[in-house]
Order: C-alpha cells, then sequence, then structure tokens
C-alpha cells in the first residue's frame, strides 16, 4: 500500500507538526509500504521524495514524480492546527474517497474548538472548569464582572488554538489586559476559564485494534505558572509517567478520559489533559493529533503501555481502511 505521511500545516504548530512526521516515518514498516513523506504548507503542498519535491495534484491528492502518478491508499495525518486538526483537510479526504487514520471532519472540527467541546461534554455530566466566552469586539463583561463569576486566578485562552499558544494566567486587571490582546492573536474568539487547583496530567487514548484503549496517565509539573508552550517544548517541564496517583484515581482517570472519547466518538490517536481537583478529573481540553516528537507525552505513553509505535500505526492503518464515508455507510 501506499502510505501518505502528511505534516505541517498553516499555523505556527507546523514546526512541532514536522517533527511529528519525522516519528511517524520513522516507525512505519517499511517492508509492509510504500511511505511517502508529504508537506501541506502555507508556501505549497509537496511530496518529499529523496530531499526532491514533487507538487501534489489537489484535484485527486496525488502527485507525479517523473515517472509515474503516484495516488495512495491510506493517509496518516499529522498535521497540528489547521487545516488538519480542524476538519478541513478531513472533509477534502473525505469527497476524494481516500481512507484516513483518526476522527472524521465533524470530530475534527468540534473538539478543535474549545467552547463547543465543553458544551457537548456538559451532556454527559464530565466535570470541567467555569467557563465565560468573548467574541473580539463584543465583550459584555468587565474585569471586575469576570473576577465575580470565576475568582482569581483565572485563565484566558484563544478558543481554537493548540500547543497552549496564546494562553495567559491572570492575577491582576494589567495581566488581564495583556492576556486579551495575547488571545487574541491565536484567534477571534476566546474562552476565560477559571484556576482549577491540583495535580494535572495528560491521557493518551486511542482505539487500538477496535477498542477503546488508554495508553497511560502522565503527571504534568510546570517549571512555569501552567503547562505552556515553553514546558511542553523546550523542557520546562517534568512528564511523570505513571503519574503519582492512588490505584482508586487511576482507575477514575480512566473512565473519565475513556467516557470523554466515546462521547465525543473519537477515533484514532487523541490526547487529554484534566485537573484532578477534590478527588475529582476536570476535563480541560482533548487533542485529536497529538503532538508526535521526541518530546512528546503520547509516545512516552506508548512506551509505558509497552506497544511499539510501529503496531500503533498497523492499527491506525487497518482502521482506516474500514472507515468509510458516511454517505456509504
Amino acid at each position: 500500500m501506499n502510505i501518505a505521511v502528511v505534516m505541517g500545516g498553516y499555523s505556527d504548530e507546523s514546526v512541532i507538526s514536522l517533527r511529528s512526521g519525522q516519528l511517524i516515518l520513522n516507525n512505519l514498516d517499511k517492508e509492509k509500504y510504500n511511505i511517502y513523506e508529504i508537506h501541506i504548507l502555507l508556501e505549497g503542498w509537496h511530496a518529499i521524495v529523496e530531499d526532491e519535491k514533487f507538487p501534489i495534484n489537489k484535484a485527486d491528492f496525488s502527485f507525479f514524480d517523473g515517472f509515474s502518478t503516484i495516488h495512495f491508499d491510506v493517509i496518516l495525518n499529522t498535521v497540528h492546527g489547521t487545516p488538519g486538526e480542524d476538519g478541513h483537510l478531513q472533509a477534502y479526504w473525505e469527497l476524494l474517497e481516500i481512507p484516513y487514520a483518526g476522527c472524521n471532519y465533524y470530530q475534527s472540527s468540534l473538539t478543535f474548538n474549545k467552547r463547543d467541546t465543553l458544551s457537548v461534554l456538559s451532556k454527559f455530566n464530565i466535570p470541567r472548569a467555569k467557563s465565560i466566552y468573548v467574541s473580539e469586539g463584543n465583550i459584555d463583561f468587565t474585569y471586575d464582572d469576570i473576577v465575580k463569576e470565576l475568582g482569581l486566578p483565572f485563565f484566558v485562552k484563544p478558543n481554537q488554538s493548540g500547543s497552549s499558544l496564546g494562553i495567559s494566567k491572570v492575577h491582576s486587571k494589567d495581566e488581564y489586559e495583556k492576556a486579551l490582546v495575547f488571545a487574541f492573536a491565536e484567534d477571534k474568539d476566546i474562552l476565560i476559564e477559571s484556576f482549577l487547583d491540583g495535580m494535572e496530567v495528560s491521557v493518551g487514548v486511542l482505539n487500538y485494534k477496535g477498542k477503546t484503549t488508554v495508553l497511560g496517565i502522565t503527571e504534568i509539573v510546570s517549571h512555569n505558572a501552567f503547562f505552556d508552550y515553553e514546558a511542553k517544548y523546550l523542557g520546562k517541564s517534568e512528564e511523570i509517567t505513571p503519574a503519582r496517583i492512588s490505584d482508586e484515581m487511576t482507575e477514575k482517570v480512566k473512565k473519565t478520559a475513556i467516557k470523554v472519547y466515546d462521547s465525543l466518538r473519537m477515533k484514532g490517536f487523541s490526547r487529554a489533559e484534566y485537573i484532578i481537583m477534590n478527588d475529582e478529573p476536570h476535563f480541560i481540553e482533548i487533542n485529536t493529533n497529538p503532538g508526535l516528537s521526541p518530546q512528546s507525552i503520547f509516545p512516552q505513553q506508548a512506551d509505558y503501555a509497552k506497544i511499539p509505535m510501529k503496531d500503533l500505526l498497523d492499527s491506525e492503518i487497518e482502521l482506516a481502511l474500514h472507515n468509510k464515508p458516511i454517505w456509504k455507510k
């Protein structure tokens, strides 16, 4: 089979995505598959073959390598942010009827939108932070209103953004004004959330061989005020797998993580963040294309679960082949 490993994207997360793509390229079974590196970047869509670039034909997502036209049997998508984590590429591939790994376009779009994800999960009684939704140019709340509603400190975050970009922890009115500017630089809609005082854990969940499976629970100890971009990617945190929690809490976190994954009708790799407060895991957010760079949590959890990344990718490809477009089901 011809396997396209798609990486890059149009956001600041493209650098992380390119690293994630390399991990997939290094772990796919080269005896089973013909593997192609595909870059989707603002400057263009290209297949990279022996350091040579070949443009992707967007009419059918193929490319001509000088000898023949290459079509793909399955796509492994590791684009972080737009257009690969917000549903755009998934909808495009679905129209072309090319099998792709991971969740479909609706789940991708839904989970990329923090407000809408929280709204859906509220119907399933998933504990979460209190929040206020604000659009640029239409702020009906004063700083004092927010403090009265959420208390101090609180978080300001873009509604649609990944890798903790644009997020601030606010302790004062001056910090609040700066946080708004910082968040609106990433998205025109933002969430303002109450601070949850507890242990942060990151949980890798996927559909492995047809069953919702928790890979591991990682405790996050940030050296910064919270688990921001520096903490995630520049070594400013400790990531401890398994998390230092009781067996009872481990089971509670696993049960909640599986409930969230299944309630959102997820497929493929995911990593969700929770804060354990008052003996309850509170949902923060879910990533449908978790980072797979050497510094990333998901590969660490795969090692902990003693499941080779090669086997996880084989499972993803097998599931993708059985994932038919909605109108064919």
